[in-house]
């Protein structure tokens, strides 16, 4: 299976030991646990200039060869041999029920797959299955075909069998189906088998698929005051779990807006005329996902084709060539109404057979899908929404419960099951979970507990000094005339909250500026110093244009901290006092403040964070966002960015990355780190290999690279926040919200796998979504337990919100780097500010 990071249960391929990676030790007992296949051949080392030479001259901590325990890494091993599945132990239990649903049942007799072309090409998966259902009495009433691949439980006489259709309007196609595969009952590859079959189901129950998921059309929810729809669904994927192989189904909304692109655009045009029409239109509408009704996808519009319209020409697979008018009457009988609309370009590229390049998208029929940044900026419009969409705990066990009702109770869906010899219990799998111990808050010498029912610790600490305050000598306070008054009121209350932080605060240099980016950059450009602490700029609006080019300047031309503000922001007298503290918290912080810390009982350890953005505006470029701590309590923290080439996931920059860090990390301590711990976001299953095999070995080649007898503890953390998974706490005979600190590793976690959920955050509304930690490589020698507490504690220093977050610190810290120079900056950022978090 692909996205297998570790393989387990198999014996090594050679009977020889081999060394572990990073001098690890390795007992004779218990074989060490490999996270990835055979790993390519390391990359030759570079040399390193005159800053490896400085660390070659640094203390060097000696490799701890004597703790038990560890989970090595051997390289060249296919397999491992593995006696237990590493679990944690500590924290008071807890009963967790998930939506999970064990398969009872499965075929115990060989599938059989095939592959099923076309000629001419179909795209319609609709009418793909019409064609090939038009020969059951060949393939038989039994079969599962997902517009490609076919399985059925018998086999066909031929290994190529060749079938003649012919559609409504009489064009004849031929169907060629290829034996490609049988598959014996415990082949990996039946998985993908049960989840056709659970998608057929779905669809024999009037369900429609868009993307990856089903909705029900036929049951919308309307929202008239915001032209909205909502479409309730389900997600569901079938994996081996830990013991079984169970369904995970979840509740999905699709949020739908009453309205075409074409009615948008004639919006447009009654709004700012002929002349900024085309600008606009491409300003508001490049970016967004469209669904197409009349195939039940999704698109994302990349560009708008003035030139072309529905009369114009393609070509087809065939050679030949068809007006879209003509196209879409014949395979989807729609008639196009407007025939002088410009034509919509999506750069998705088309996986059906040799047809490559843009999708061609008619306006008048794509409704727009999701939300804009101005409607999420609505607070009514959000919170009628969240009626339909955040669903606490037990209405959403009973939606999926009514899921389950109607398919045990569908006549044809059962007996669908039947013939394949499927059967799924439908009774949630219940089981139990740990919540770990809540962390002590250390702020300025004195400890504070928190209400662990909130996760929140604001008012615990107000008044209270910060760590490190740095004092704010020389500033810039920059304001529009009409926003003199707002700029006052900001500094009066910075006055009032800054003493009890322990911050200084001078009188800052007030400077009024017209409302245009080229007046406020030309006020930088005259005004800021070397001795500038930091500059505060009071916006109009929400401006982006504005905003960036400030953001670019002083992170790049001229290296100094910046805070924007929204005049509108600071305009509410009830919350302008919890406003200007936050703002004074997050100031600090871009200046090299240190705000409040946890325990962290391991020594000279190092944690990384690395998270990727893909610019689609800059040459569609992707930013790799690395942040390291740069002390023991982890309160300070470098920053790079690296900028990578077009849709690249996978860092190429990581070694050049960690030798910079390293080199910060040993002026700070005048030593090296006996530990690193890398919490790696931003990966898909299916990107697991790739990643322990190429950019694991560019963390151990460049640990290599500082010196032969450098050889730390390393520890690759793959971290996962779109998961399916849904923990439910039984308390008092329903089902509430996990307490932050539940921790999951056991019934629904992968056997191929060393991995545990954890929920750290609260909600106030819905249900918590608890994130996802695979352990890829690992020569730590740490019990599971402690790698899970270290997690949680993370999740405690991310300095923009006094509270727990869904993820380690490192992980949004780097996400907030990578975010700022994909969308603001486009480039990397000055190092001069890699010891600060000026990117909160």
């Amino acid at each position: 299976m692909t996205g297998r990071a570790r393989a387990r249960g198999r014996l090594p391929r050679q009977a020889h030991a081999l060394p572990a990676v990073g001098d690890a030790p390795v007992q004779q007992g218990v074989t060490g646990q490999l996270r990835g296949r055979r790993q390519p051949q390391q990359q030759p080392q570079q040399q390193l200039q005159q800053p490896q030479q400085q660390l070659q001259q640094l203390h060097v901590p000696p490799a701890q060869s004597q703790e038990p325990g560890g989970h090595g890494h051997l390289p060249g091993y296919e397999g491992v041999l593995q006696e237990s599945r590493p679990k944690g132990f500590s924290g008071k239990m807890i009963k967790l029920t998930t939506n999970h649903f064990r398969l009872t049942s499965r075929p115990q007799w060989a599938l059989y797959q095939y592959h099923v072309g076309y000629s001419p090409e179909m795209e319609a998966r609709r009418l793909r299955s019409a064609l090939l259902f038009q020969h059951e009495e060949t393939i038989g009433r039994t079969h599962a075909f997902d517009g490609c691949i076919l399985f059925l439980p018998k086999k066909l006489d031929n290994k190529v069998t060749e079938l003649f259709s012919r559609t409504r309007n009489g064009e004849d196609v031929k169907i060629t189906v290829t034996l490609t595969n049988e598959l014996p009952p415990t082949s990996p590859t039946c998985l993908q088998f049960y989840n056709i079959i659970f998608r057929r189901l779905l669809k024999m129950l009037n369900l429609q698929q868009i993307g990856r998921n089903y909705y029900n059309p036929s049951d919308p929810v309307s929202i008239p005051n915001h032209r909205l729809m909502v479409w309730l669904g389900f997600t569901s994927s079938i994996l081996q779990y830990e013991e079984n192989i169970m369904l995970c189904a979840d509740v999905s909304h699709k949020v739908l807006r009453e309205e075409t692109v074409l009615d948008t655009m004639h919006s447009i045009h009654s709004q700012v005329g002929e002349e900024r029409f085309r600008d606009t239109c491409a300003k508001e509408l490049i970016g967004l996902i469209v669904l197409t009704k009349y195939n039940n996808r999704t698109y994302r519009i990349d560009d708008i084709d003035w030139d072309n319209n529905p009369k114009g020409t393609f070509r087809k697979s065939d050679g030949s060539e068809m007006s879209f008018v003509e196209y879409y009457k014949k395979q989807y009988n729609i008639e196009i109404s407007d025939w002088m609309q410009p034509v919509l370009i999506s750069q998705m590229k088309r996986r059906r057979g040799n047809i490559q390049g843009p999708v061609a998208l008619i306006p008048e029929l794509c409704s727009l899908t999701g939300l804009t940044d101005k409607m999420r900026s609505d607070f009514n419009m959000m919170k009628d929404l969240a009626i339909h969409t955040r669903l606490p705990p037990e209405q959403r066990q009973r939606e999926l419960g009514r899921l389950l009702t109607y398919i045990q109770k569908d006549d044809n869906v059962q007996k669908e099951l039947r013939n394949w010899g499927l059967s799924f219990d439908y009774k949630s799998v219940s089981f139990t979970g740990r919540v770990v111990q809540g962390e002590k808050i250390f702020q300025s010498g004195t400890m504070f507990d928190y209400n662990p029912q909130f996760a929140d610790w604001t008012k615990e600490t107000r008044g209270v000094p910060l760590i490190r305050a740095v004092p704010m000598d020389s500033w810039l306070l920059i304001y529009t005339r009409r926003n003199y008054d707002v700029a006052n009121t900001l500094l009066q209350s910075l006055f009032k909250v800054t003493p009890s932080m322990g911050i200084r605060m001078n009188k800052p240099n007030m400077i009024e500026v017209d409302d245009r980016t080229e007046t406020y950059l030309r006020v930088l450009q005259q005004r800021v110093t070397p001795d500038t602490n930091i500059v505060v700029c009071i916006l109009s609006s929400s401006r982006k244009d504005k905003y960036d080019a400030i953001k670019k300047y002083l992170c790049t031309d001229c290296p100094i901290p910046s805070q924007c503000v929204l005049a509108r922001t600071l305009s509410k007298p009830q919350t302008i006092m919890t406003v200007a503290t936050k703002i004074a918290l997050q100031m600090n912080c871009k200046m090299g403040g240190e705000l409040w810390s946890v325990e962290i009982p391991l020594k000279q350890v190092m944690i990384v964070g690395i998270d990727c953005y893909h610019d689609t505006v800059s040459g569609k470029q992707s930013i790799a966002g690395f942040v390291a701590s740069l002390n023991q309590p982890v309160t300070r923290w470098f920053s790079r960015c690296v900028v990578q080439s077009r849709g690249q996931e996978l860092v190429d920059g990581i070694k050049a990355c960690l030798q910079t860090a390293l080199r910060n990390w040993s002026k700070w301590n005048k030593c090296l780190p006996s530990r690193i711990f890398v919490y790696r976001d931003g990966v898909g299953d299916g990107q697991l290999n790739t990643l322990v095999n190429y950019e694991v070995p560019q963390f151990l080649d460049c640990l290599k690279s500082i010196g032969t007898d450098y050889s730390p503890r390393l520890t690759v953390i793959v971290v996962k926040k779109r998961v399916g998974a849904r923990f439910f706490a039984e308390i008092g005979g329903g089902l509430r919200n996990p307490p932050p600190g539940t921790v999951v590793d056991t019934v629904v976690t992968r056997p191929e796998w060393y991995d545990f959920f954890i929920v750290s955050q609260t909600v106030k509304n819905g249900c918590v979504a608890p994130t996802h930690y695979n352990v890829v490589y690992d020569t730590s020698q740490l019990k599971p337990d402690h790698v899970q507490r270290l997690t949680y504690k993370l999740c405690h220093m991310y300095y923009n919100w006094s509270g727990i977050i869904r993820v380690p610190a490192p992980c949004q810290y780097a996400h907030k780097l990578a975010f700022l120079v994909g969308q603001s900056i486009h480039r990397e950022p000055n190092l001069m500010l890699s010891d600060r978090l000026y990117y909160l």
